[in-house]
């Protein structure tokens, strides 16, 4: 059912940006992403709180820390999932790659005070290793907070 959702929301979204396909081949994402209706309260919620901590606490903006990882193929292989190819014909594109490719995954964040990273996962050998809850919860308490630590947060 999700698929005919994003399908429906795919074609809205094109006919709303003027673009006007007769058929459209669209390759989804493999997660199956799609808003729910609870999405929306939640998302009004989330307003709501955050409106109201800006009006509240001084330069709450510059509170606000994103951050992400990323995933570096080796042998110059880079991932599409998430890209989206519009097109009146399949492309017919096939790009053949091992099958477990050496990648290294790479963690920043971005803030008012700067930027926190690059973070490379590795292990104590310093070979390349995946991502998972240990090894993450690792990261944050190892690096991310020694080096928030390090950084004057009371200035922002």
């Amino acid at each position: 059912m999700p698929a005919k959702c994003e399908m429906y929301e795919t074609h809205r979204i094109s006919r709303v940006n003027g673009d006007r396909f007769n058929s459209c081949q669209v390759i989804y994402s493999q997660f199956g992403l799609a808003i729910h209706q609870n999405d929306h309260q939640a998302r009004r919620r989330f307003v709501e709180w955050a409106q109201n901590e800006i009006d509240v606490v001084p330069d709450f903006h510059k509170r606000i820390l994103f951050s992400d990882e990323a995933h570096f193929w080796l042998n110059g292989y880079v991932n599409k999932q998430n890209c989206r190819i519009w097109s009146e014909a399949n492309p017919q594109v096939y790009v053949e790659t091992p099958l477990h490719p050496e990648k290294l995954t790479v963690w920043c964040a971005l803030w008012a005070g700067g930027i926190i990273g690059p973070y490379f996962f590795k292990n104590d050998e310093g070979h390349n290793v995946t991502v998972n809850g240990d090894r993450y919860r690792a990261m944050i308490t190892n690096f991310f907070i020694p080096e928030l630590d390090n950084r004057d947060v009371q200035e922002l």
